[in-house]
């Protein structure tokens, strides 16, 4: 880490800022403003990291590429939020959003006392406190307002792309775009829960509060959506700043693999490059048992090696080991032995950055989360995409209309249907082993060296960072 330590401007002005993180309680979230922590953390700033204590645990035991505990300046504040029900996931729910998380995100709204407190105790020890709030967590941090010396900056954990659009219908189409984006982009309907779509509304009543906006993109994957986002009728006029991507572009040495590699890693090793596809929908999905049969069949008939993290959703308190389904009776009888050496079915949590970072994986089928596109775009990977809710049907759009580095295994359009095992093994053919796919790879591998640069010294989206610390620092 020491190449980025010394690109602040002096040190005796550091200390004078201090910046706080309030993270939404869900994976996607929580690994997103940790990784940004230890980007601010590199300039010398002091970094407090607030959520709840189950929350910290599970955002510190998941990260991947460097080790949170070996950086000084980063502090984990435990704040306690209500006990809240923490109910399984609905594998069978019409809409897949994880309305079960539900409880967990309103007993967040808890923690608007005790971060103000920590505001009241930090204001002393800084000429600056700098709030980086997630946008879904604006009602938490309204009270700052009060305090003299504090500002926020909202931080959008999604595409600069599906927050362009979500921008701009909200605000009546303001102005027109071209029509070709038009003709492709899915509508909301489906992605949400009416109690979700209301609890964004109440957050997003909040974040005129903050003095800009920050995302995790940046140009060289989605110049255009951030100018447009820029365009006064969607920022009225605020700054925004690209930060991303905020996970490592590069994994820290192998130092991390060296006592307990996953075993995933190690069976990665013996397999050749590009020729195993990687299969994770992510921490807010659950796969119907029908589903899983379909995508166990599909695989297994496509004849590609493959590393499937078969897990269900996360439930608000993921250490409860609440409303976990057996694991046995989701796949076919004697499936694994059928698949051995071929294919690897992972049931826990994977180090999935590593895995899209080896040589040896060639394709990522993917819900589309944000997290999981911008990690695979950083690894220089293609998707095969397979969107579930949220703002993952428009990630698609821009993942494989726009970018063109990917192809797609679910239409939204046909969202309610099952996908059956000849479209899985026809998607996973085409990725790893068609022309088309091959091409996919190199476009993949083109922008994910482009977004390499940028992140480097001296690249824009390095410079993006230094400008948005020189302007909180200033």
């Amino acid at each position: 880490m020491s190449h980025q330590q010394n690109h602040g401007q002096g040190g005796h002005k550091q200390a004078q800022v201090a910046v706080v993180m309030v993270p939404l309680p869900a994976q996607g979230h929580l690994n997103q403003l940790l990784h940004l922590s230890r980007l601010v953390s590199t300039y010398n700033i002091p970094v407090h990291y607030v959520t709840s204590a189950t929350h910290n645990r599970q955002a510190k035991l998941r990260v991947h590429g460097w080790n949170p505990l070996s950086v000084s300046n980063i502090h984990f504040h435990e704040f306690p939020t209500p006990h809240f029900h923490s109910p399984p996931p609905n594998p069978n729910a019409s809409i897949k959003f994880p309305s079960h998380l539900q409880p967990s995100f309103d007993a967040s709204s808890h923690l608007r006392d005790p971060f103000a407190k920590l505001l009241h105790s930090l204001v002393p020890k800084s000429q600056r406190i700098v709030v980086i709030h997630d946008s879904l967590m604006s009602s938490v941090v309204q009270d700052l307002v009060l305090i003299p010396h504090v500002e926020s900056y909202s931080f959008h954990s999604v595409s600069a792309f599906a927050m362009f659009f979500y921008f701009w219908e909200a605000l009546g189409r303001p102005f027109p775009v071209e029509p070709e984006l038009l003709k492709d982009l899915p509508s909301l309907e489906g992605c949400f829960t009416t109690e979700f779509r209301k609890f964004i509304t109440k957050q997003h009543k909040c974040t005129n509060l903050a003095s800009g906006r920050l995302y995790n993109t940046c140009k060289a994957i989605e110049g255009p959506f951030l100018d447009l986002l820029a365009k006064e009728e969607i920022s009225g006029n605020k700054k925004q700043w690209a930060l991303g991507p905020v996970n490592p572009v590069e994994i820290q040495d192998n130092s991390l693999r060296s006592n307990h590699a996953h075993k995933c890693l190690e069976w990665l090793d013996k397999q050749a490059p590009n020729s195993v596809i990687y299969v994770s929908f992510g921490t807010t999905t659950s796969l119907s048992d029908a589903q899983i049969e379909e995508l166990a069949l599909g695989l297994e008939m496509s004849e590609q090696k493959f590393i499937w993290v078969l897990r269900d959703a996360d439930t608000g308190n993921i250490f409860s080991g609440e409303g976990k389904r057996g694991d046995d009776d989701q796949l076919p009888k004697g499936y694994e032995e059928r698949v051995e050496g071929r294919g690897m079915v992972v049931r826990g949590w994977a180090p999935q950055l590593e895995i899209l970072g080896h040589p040896s994986t060639g394709g990522f089928m993917s819900h589309c989360g944000w997290n999981s596109c911008m990690e695979s775009i950083t690894m220089g990977v293609p998707i095969a995409a397979w969107p579930m809710h949220s703002d993952q049907p428009r990630n698609t759009v821009l993942i494989t209309n726009l970018l063109k580095i990917g192809l797609v295994v679910k239409d939204w359009e046909r969202r309610e249907d099952l996908v059956e095992s000849t479209t899985v093994e026809r998607a996973v053919r085409m990725l790893m082993e068609s022309r088309e796919g091959e091409e996919m790879r190199r476009r993949a591998a083109e922008l994910g060296g482009a977004v390499g640069e940028s992140a480097a010294e001296g690249g824009g989206s390095r410079s993006e960072l230094d400008s948005f610390i020189s302007h909180i620092t200033r």
